[in-house]
């Protein structure tokens, strides 16, 4: 009978070449699939190591690139942002000195405008005593005084006038939808008046005026609606002019009682 658990040839033996050759041909068979199989795994294995390898590579190269990228325009910021800063600074300070200056000068002018008006308050004093022992002296001064006073009071209008109108020029100036053109015509026309107005002349308003032209460029904050918190210069000047006024009052009555 045969043997169905071991049909002829269906089973590979080891000693299958010593019962007629059919085991070694399946052998066979299995082994050049599986040789086959190994040496694709391997292939591919190594191919696939070349281009991770490779891709780690170009990656590597392109974040090394992209990092120096960033570092070149991180210094080319900080050297931008370092002569930015140096440049403020010279300014600062150059607007600092000029500033400084201009304080100086004016509270070294402010202090000789009081000392003088100190000695002549004491000189007015001198005079007082000196009238009431010279009775008709005093009408003489009374009416100097008087007449002076008209002066002082006609002074004071003008500038009056005058801190108005420079006001407005500095409005004008630190306002950035107000045409330029008005601005220059005030100046013009404060420039003009005070050649020609015998008062400002007294108090040498030319010069003052060139200068608040040329120099004061102060502003208040961009939300600021009072225009007297704009200009620095002007104000100074104003006060200027007014301790003159005040002191040529009397200068110009010693000068008249001397006359006589």
């Amino acid at each position: 009978m045969n043997n169905l658990n071991d049909p002829p040839h269906w089973n590979i033996r080891p000693n299958s070449r010593a019962e007629g050759g059919d085991g070694s041909r399946w052998n066979y068979a299995l082994l050049v699939p599986m040789l086959g199989l190994a040496a694709f795994r391997w292939i591919w294995s190594r191919e696939s190591q070349k281009e991770i390898e490779k891709e780690r590579k170009a990656y590597q190269q392109k974040a090394i690139a992209f990092q120096q990228d960033l570092e070149a325009k991180y210094r080319d910021i900080i050297s931008e942002n370092r002569r930015a800063v140096a440049h403020l600074s010279v300014e600062l300070e150059k607007e600092h000195n000029r500033t400084t200056s201009y304080r100086e000068a004016l509270i070294s002018q402010g202090r000789k405008l009081v000392e003088e008006r100190k000695l002549l308050e004491q000189e007015r004093a001198q005079v007082m005593q000196e009238k009431q022992q010279l009775q008709p002296l005093k009408s003489v001064y009374q009416h100097c005084l008087e007449k002076e006073e008209n002066w002082q009071k006609r002074a004071v209008l003008l500038l009056k006038e005058f801190e108005e109108a420079l006001i407005e020029r500095q409005n004008i100036y630190c306002s950035l939808v107000l045409p330029r053109t008005k601005r220059l015509e005030i100046e013009k026309s404060l420039l003009v008046r005070a050649s020609i107005d015998p008062v400002a002349a007294d108090l040498e308003m030319v010069s003052g005026l060139t200068d608040i032209f040329k120099h004061d460029t102060h502003c208040g904050d961009m939300w600021n609606s009072n225009k007297r918190q704009n200009g620095r210069l002007m104000w100074l000047y104003l006060k200027y002019w007014e301790l003159t006024v005040e002191l040529n009052k009397f200068k110009r009555v010693e000068k008249s009682i001397l006359e006589k």
